[in-house]
């Protein structure tokens, strides 16, 4: 089964095989780790703050 990936991360994947995560990070510069940054902020917030908080709101019900 084949999945949408965007094109940055075939790129960002082909760059990484060739020279590893330090020659990435020296080609693409800082836009990695930001993008990095970002996706784990967005992935815990929603996993743990999102989530508890419509649970205690009751969005989440056992009825």
């Amino acid at each position: 089964m084949s999945f949408y990936r965007p094109r940055f991360l075939e790129e960002w994947g082909a760059i990484r095989r060739e020279g590893g995560y330090k020659f990435l990070i020296k080609q693409k510069g800082w836009v990695v780790l930001a993008a990095f940054f970002l996706y784990y902020l967005i992935r815990d917030s929603i996993l743990y703050i999102l989530i508890p908080y419509l649970a205690i709101k009751g969005f989440f019900t056992c009825n």
